[in-house]
């Protein structure tokens, strides 16, 4: 009968099979369970606030065969604008400042240049309504291109902060209504977003030639109305006992 040889097993598979061993013994970590009683929920606040900004853009149009003649032209109306304007100005209250000047050839169609056309514009804006008004009546070297009205930055975070906490209010009452009706005495907040915006339609009007003509001396008429300002919270909240 042949003899059996001993079984060797060097330290290195000992290491192993120690190592290795626990290894597989282990079981994976349960999963958390998902959160219950969840309930999402939105809600809103507007408020309306009257207009306190205004803005006039003002245009000219010059077009000739040279093209220093139509710049010394729009230059020249555009000082004259401006030194008027600047007679009345005031920080935030009725403030000046120039936009769009362009000079641009104007082509047969052959490809020709046959002439220039340039165009200037001055925008005046601010909180001074009246001012502002009485101002356009003065400026008699362009015309009235647009008139718009808006809301200033201030009173913009003002009536943000009261209408935001309007709707946080009514957030926290719908939450609670909700827990209750579902027959539960509480609610934790889970996550929620806050958001606002204005809106302002209407607050832009383009002035017609006819009434560009009508205004000569006198100021121009302003209605500048109101503005909505609407905070929305919407979030989930966890209904507990």
């Amino acid at each position: 009968m042949p003899l059996r040889r001993p079984i060797l097993i060097r330290p290195q598979a000992w290491l192993l099979l120690a190592v290795a061993g626990p290894l597989c013994a282990q079981t994976p970590a349960p999963l958390s369970a998902p959160p219950q009683n969840l309930v999402s929920l939105t809600a809103s606040a507007t408020t309306e606030v009257a207009k306190d900004q205004m803005t006039v853009v003002f245009s000219l149009s010059k077009e000739g065969a040279d093209a220093g003649a139509v710049q010394a032209q729009l230059k020249q109306a555009l000082d004259a604008a401006l030194n008027e304007a600047r007679k009345v100005t005031k920080p935030v209250q009725l403030e000046v400042q120039t936009g769009n000047f362009s000079l641009m050839p104007r082509y047969s169609p052959k490809g020709g240049i046959t002439g220039w056309i340039g165009s200037a514009e001055l925008m005046i804006e601010g909180r001074d309504m009246p001012g502002i008004a009485q101002l356009t009546g003065r400026i008699n070297t362009m015309t009235i291109a647009r008139v718009s009205f808006a809301l200033s930055r201030e009173a913009r975070e003002k009536v943000e902060s009261e209408v935001t906490a309007q709707a946080i209010a009514r957030y926290r009452g719908k939450a609670e209504q909700i827990s209750r009706q579902f027959g539960f005495g509480s609610y934790v907040v889970r996550e929620v977003q806050v958001s606002s915006n204005d809106a302002a339609p209407g607050g832009y009007q383009p002035m017609l030639r006819s009434q560009m003509a009508k205004v000569g001396d006198e100021s121009l008429p302003t209605e500048a109305g109101k503005a909505s300002v609407t905070a929305t919270v919407s979030g989930s909240v966890q209904m507990q006992k």
